[in-house]
């Protein structure tokens, strides 16, 4: 092997690891669930037994639901209103609504109606490996 091959192979070689390193990976963590009621005009709390670290959050609908916003309350105490007003049909997912930066969820208030007597929402969070 001439040394300008094996010099193309090792720059291919680390070229290819070094984009590995550059791709994040992201987890999926559940930070709670809960079940919103036909007419409700109070949020549907979901207290956090541990205060969890994520950048962005997402809702999932198990049954048809109207949801207008969630009330995120971080570690610090200050609160943040994330708007979704839309109709989600079962087992619809809205998209990631980030925070600036990996902040501490402690408490969620879901905010919404359910198209039947109640409906139940999953909201996950999102970790960087």
């Amino acid at each position: 092997m001439t040394i300008k091959k094996a010099v193309s192979y090792l720059f291919v070689a680390v070229s290819f690891f070094g984009s590995m390193s550059a791709a994040h990976a992201y987890d999926q963590i559940t930070l709670g669930r809960t079940i919103l009621l036909e007419i409700g005009e109070h949020g549907a709390k979901i207290p956090l037994v541990v205060c969890r670290n994520t950048d962005a959050i997402k809702v999932k609908a198990e049954r048809n639901l109207h949801l207008e916003r969630i009330k995120v309350t971080f570690r610090n105490g200050e609160t943040r209103n994330i708007s979704f007003y839309r109709d989600l049909k079962k087992n619809q997912e809205t998209s990631w609504r980030k925070f600036s930066y990996k902040r501490c969820v402690k408490k969620l208030e879901v905010y919404g109606n359910s198209d039947g007597t109640r409906a139940g929402v999953k909201v996950y969070g999102r970790q960087k490996d």
